[in-house]
């Protein structure tokens, strides 16, 4: 009897023991992730026209918004992203149901033939459950991990499906351009086919020179050459747009028309803040940091004893008609604490530390180009509405100088060499103030792409129902919107600082 008391005290002294050095050897505390109270400094310039929800629509052209809907409902990229997040919400189930009992049933039949006597048979019949106890979160923390990065995915599909939305507008805009240059050089290909008749007279009454002749005609082919061009690149253009909306584009054509639209009001670029809020690419990234966090804490919880329990209810026979006579009702509990690992717990701690460190600097860095990228719109806007109007300026004079050089020619007082190279001139300022326009088109998408509107895909999809920003079924918002700060309560040995 008193053997069996000094046991028992033996085991309850060894088994406070290792709590405490388990204790000990762990992490002290999870990590966390603080936002300051600054806010960044407001953007450079801003106008008053609010945010659509679908921001193409500001442009007000229908034909650019049933384009942009075929896209979103056939892209195959888009619906590559819809099913990543299908598959990163199955994981998080997965990872789930470790927070739930595991109960299996069990059956069993064996028959036993011997020479030496008689045989005998056994049978088996019951359910076996185990169950691991959350002790310090470590499950919990792992299940939120899955859960962030299954609502990190959801936010990449919508920034598949903005980039989608911008590409399609690109293309689109692209293709008025270049239907407007195609006009455009017709009317300029008229003009010289026109003047070269014109030189072919006057060559035949012997008033000037073959030279002329020819440089007339090779401005004529110069035109041409120039159409070329362009007709190539509406026909690349629209296999671009066909495959953006998931077609096949051998057939491929489109009639978007020649007369690119009016610039919309500047948008309303609001706070720095609420585009942090906005962004998709801002919220996946601080989604991920934050599902890293979640990595850490179950990492360090794992340093910690955990307890396993298991059960069984279960009737055995030796024939099939004696079985549910008799049951077994058994429970078990097992308390695992590591004592020697070799330091592979700890390890594991110092790599996801490293891990959310990483997510900070990539979180911190996509904040800044999301900056830079509003920044970069409003400016190149402004400079590029001085340089069409600069570009109109020159063109007008352009004019101006080809018809008094004509006249010049004309009556002797210049040669046709000048006024060959004026009217190149006016032709291709012309041309350069309609790319230019398109340029201050693309300026505006981009910019609009930048501040990331409403646009909310899932009215074109209807996504699975999970959590936007999970953490413990709190959401999560980035509030200030300057970039969080990892402060790390860990132990000194490490010598890693706040």
């Amino acid at each position: 009897m008193n053997s069996h008391l000094s046991t028992g005290w033996f085991l309850t002294w060894l088994l406070l023991l290792v709590l405490q050095l388990s204790g000990s050897g762990c992490a002290g505390k999870e990590s966390a992730v603080k936002l300051p109270t600054q806010s960044p400094p407001p953007f450079s310039e801003s106008g008053q026209a609010p945010l659509r929800d679908f921001w193409w629509t500001t442009f007000d052209d229908q034909e650019l918004d049933q384009q942009v809907d075929i896209a979103l409902r056939g892209n195959f990229d888009l619906e590559g992203a819809l099913q990543r997040i299908l598959q990163a919400q199955a994981i998080a189930r997965r990872e789930a149901s470790d927070l739930l009992p595991d109960v299996d049933g069990v059956a069993l039949a064996e028959s036993t033939v011997r020479t030496d006597s008689p045989n005998s048979a056994r049978w088996v019949l019951g359910l076996d459950a185990s169950y691991q106890v959350d002790l310090w979160g470590e499950i919990g923390s792992r299940v939120d991990a899955q859960w962030l990065r299954a609502s990190a995915t959801e936010a990449d599909f919508n920034v598949v499906a903005l980039t989608l939305s911008a590409d399609v507008a690109r293309t689109w805009f692209a293709l008025i351009e270049a239907n407007a240059q195609i006009e455009l050089l017709d009317e300029q290909i008229q003009t010289n086919l026109t003047g070269l008749k014109l030189q072919e007279a006057r060559f035949g009454l012997g008033q000037i020179r073959s030279a002329d002749v020819l440089r007339q005609r090779q401005l004529v082919e110069s035109t041409r050459e120039q159409r070329v061009v362009v007709l190539s690149r509406i026909e690349v253009l629209e296999h671009l747009l066909a495959v953006l909306q998931g077609q096949p584009p051998q057939e491929a054509s489109y009639s978007p028309g020649a007369q690119l639209p009016q610039l919309p009001p500047l948008p309303e670029t609001g706070l720095p803040a609420e585009l942090l809020n906005r962004r998709p690419d801002i919220r996946r990234d601080f989604l991920a940091l934050w599902a890293a966090d979640r990595d850490l804490a179950s990492a360090v919880s794992a340093q910690y004893p955990r307890l396993n329990l298991a059960a069984s209810f279960t009737t055995v026979a030796e024939s099939p008609e004696n079985l549910f006579r008799e049951w077994v009702f058994s429970v078990a509990g097992q308390l695992i604490a590591p004592l020697i690992d070799g330091g592979q717990r700890r390890a594991e701690v110092d790599r996801n530390v490293a891990t959310v460190r990483l997510r900070f600097t990539e979180f911190s860095q996509t904040v800044l180009i999301a900056y830079q990228e509003v920044e970069n719109a409003l400016v190149r806007e402004q400079y590029q509405l001085q340089r069409i109007e600069k570009l109109e300026t020159q063109a007008k004079l352009a004019h101006q100088a080809s018809i008094q050089l004509r006249e010049q020619y004309l009556i002797g007082e210049t040669e046709y060499l000048d006024v060959l190279s004026s009217i190149q001139q006016e032709q291709s300022l012309q041309r350069n103030v309609l790319s230019a326009r398109l340029e201050l088109i693309l300026n505006r998408i981009a910019l609009y792409l930048a501040l990331a509107g409403d646009f909310d895909p899932r009215q074109a999809y209807p996504l699975a129902n999970i959590p936007l920003e999970y953490v413990d079924g709190v959401p999560i918002e980035i509030i200030e919107g300057a970039p969080p700060v990892i402060v790390e309560q860990l132990p000194e040995e490490n010598d890693i600082d706040e």
